[in-house]
């Protein structure tokens, strides 16, 4: 139950001050609860208010107040605190005249343009950018007369431009009914779109404000760069025109937040006395989001001050300008260099589709742009690997000591021999061959001499997350025999539209482990890049036994591709398996011959090769 106004009010009376004789009369509590309770927007917040006037009446220690103006506004932290709504407003005033909202006079309509062009603000900025501030939003009625003379002196110079600037920092009054007719110029008009919801509690009406089915003259789309300007000034009507374009994700609003003031604000006078009781009597409430920009306000997308949001929008608008030609570039990038190409044209295609229906339409910076691309990417592709990345070249090669090599390979590299002589190796990236090439004598020594002597090996790939897969041929080639050269793979790459032959090495630096001897290889769904080609090598060939889980599916390591002459790059793999015999990994992974939880495999690798050795050694004697 709500508190009863009397109680909230009197609570606030300084020290509880009570006077010997009231100054006003008892009912004035009572009626204002009534005016409040009968004509207050939203009534399911006044539930027990009933009750609370009953009550209320029969207190009158408030109106023991010396004068009007403390009593009214006693009365007002009464009301804001009942119904918790700052706008609802009691005042003391004596000599009170309405307000009576400007009419425009029964001119000509030429003459009602003239007046009109007073509060209207026409420019063509720098870069065919249109500029227009309305500082009060006209209703149907005024529109139906001076239509065609503000489409010619306003709107169809505003047309040609390439983006749009509306700024409405300084409008702070309106009429409902414009509503539609401004959104209705500032989308597409092929189908009436419900754009807000208006609930008069007096009239108890609720009433759906819908775009134009059609408009005197041609629309600026839903296309062309739309960008809303507000301030703390913006009021009313204006918040509820840049809540309803931000909501259909039609324009992007820069700027302050908004008052948060009213669809519709009436004042009433409390019975026969010289209070009055302003509050909201109507309500917005959003098709979209459900919700409402009053009391709240309208928050910005980008929030910067006022004196700002102009030189933002422009800003803003520049880079929406570059977005479709970046967009079809880098759909021209995917479908003629991705591995696959049925899914590069794929994705090249839906990203076209959502750049024509606006999906890039809120973009409000370079990072959002990339953050969208690649994000999309991703999601149409399912690959990881497909995504925007950074311009950065190929990092110069470190110059290390031979005493640093050793370090770093001793942190790199893990290796230790377990019961029954069961070499373990661990390494979590694989590196470009070429780096790798220098040192391989010392890793020898120092890593794969360990192992070399085991009678069978685990390698643990549960961490390793890839790299070039340039040192693929020569790692495989050490589990492999000398004698005979083995085809491990077909590697196709469509940005060259080359196939090359990944073959084993004659020559490695130390010996070979030799194709004989057990093997085990841990994989996970961390196991990614490079490292599943290697597991994809080792079981296609019947080489390994794979333990674990289904690696990750990833790609081959991706090619940076600059989008046209833009500073947005991306990552985009081009190169796959040979695909003759059916799907190689990518996408899918590569399944083990026995799954298991990665903090199991291991103990499970070393119990079958544990059992498989106990055979041998068993059979031997």
């Amino acid at each position: 139950m709500a508190k009863t106004l009397f109680l909230v009010a009197s609570l606030l009376v300084l020290g509880n001050v009570v006077f010997l004789q009231a100054s006003f009369p008892p009912s004035l509590i009572t009626d204002l609860a009534k005016i409040v309770m009968d004509n207050y927007c939203s009534p399911e917040k006044l539930m027990g208010m009933k009750e609370d006037i009953a009550a209320a009446g029969a207190n009158t220690d408030v109106l023991n107040l010396p004068d009007g103006e403390s009593l009214a506004k006693v009365l007002t932290d009464g009301v804001q605190t009942t119904v918790s709504d700052p706008r609802l407003r009691v005042s003391y005033e004596p000599n009170y005249v309405p307000v009576v909202p400007p009419q425009l006079p029964p001119l000509p309509p030429e003459q009602l343009v003239a007046i009109l062009q007073t509060s209207i603000k026409l420019d063509i900025l720098e870069g065919n950018i249109g500029y227009l501030r309305i500082d009060s939003i006209i209703g149907e009625d005024v529109a139906e007369k001076v239509g065609p003379l503000l489409l010619e002196l306003v709107w169809n110079k505003i047309l040609p431009t390439s983006g749009l600037i509306f700024d409405l920092r300084y409008t702070g009054s309106g009429d409902l009914s414009g509503i539609p007719y401004i959104i209705s110029y500032l989308t597409d008009t092929k189908s009436v779109v419900h754009i807000d919801t208006i609930y008069d509690r007096p009239l108890n009406t609720t009433t759906k404000l819908l775009s134009m089915e059609s408009t005197l003259g041609q629309t600026y789309g839903g296309v062309k760069p739309l960008i809303i300007l507000t301030s703390r000034n913006t009021r009313g009507i204006a918040e509820d025109v840049a809540y309803c374009l931000q909501s259909l994700k039609r324009a992007t609003v820069v700027g302050e937040k908004t008052a948060g003031g009213s669809a519709k604000i009436q004042t009433f006078k409390v019975g026969e006395t010289d209070f009055y009781v302003t509050l909201p009597t109507a309500k917005s409430i959003n098709p979209i989001t459900g919700s409402s920009w009053e009391v709240t306000g309208v928050k910005p997308n980008v929030e910067v001050n006022a004196e700002e949001a102009l030189a933002t929008a422009i800003k803003i608008i520049n880079l929406r300008l570059q977005v479709p030609a970046i967009i079809e570039e880098s759909a021209t990038l995917v479908a003629n260099n991705y591995a696959f190409e049925s899914t590069g044209a794929d994705v090249a295609e839906k990203l076209k589709e959502r750049l024509a229906n606006g999906d890039f339409n809120m973009v409000v910076s370079k990072e959002s742009l990339e953050a969208k691309l690649g994000a999309d990417l991703q999601s149409l592709s399912g690959d990881k690997s497909l995504s925007v990345t950074s311009s950065a070249g190929i990092a110069p090669p470190m110059e290390y000591s031979p005493e640093m090599y050793i370090e770093l390979i001793k942190i790199s590299f893990h290796t230790d021999v377990f019961e029954k002589n069961i070499g373990y190796l661990r390494f979590d990236m694989f590196g470009d061959f070429e780096e790798v090439k220098p040192i391989a004598q010392v890793i020898v020594e120092h890593v794969w001499n360990k192992v070399l002597h085991t009678d069978a090996m685990i390698i643990d790939l549960r961490n390793n997350i890839g790299g070039p897969t340039t040192a693929i041929a020569g790692f495989c080639s050490y589990f492999f025999d000398g004698d005979k050269q083995i085809l491990l793979d077909k590697l196709h790459d469509r940005s060259t539209g080359t196939t090359t032959d990944l073959l084993t090495l004659g020559e490695l630096t130390g010996e070979r482990y030799g194709s004989k001897k057990s093997l085990i290889i841990l994989a996970s769904k961390t196991t990614a890049g490079a490292a599943e080609e290697f597991v994809y090598i080792m079981k296609r060939l019947g080489r390994a036994m794979i333990v674990g889980e289904t690696t990750a599916g990833t790609s081959h390591p991706p090619k940076t591709f600059q989008v046209g002459e833009s500073d947005i790059f991306l990552s985009i793999p081009t190169v796959h398996s040979d695909t003759a015999a059916g799907p190689g990994w990518e996408g899918a992974g590569v399944a083990p011959h026995i799954p298991v939880a990665p903090d199991a495999a291991l103990e499970t690798a070393k119990a079958i090769l544990n059992k498989h050795i106990g055979g041998q050694q068993h059979a031997t004697s």
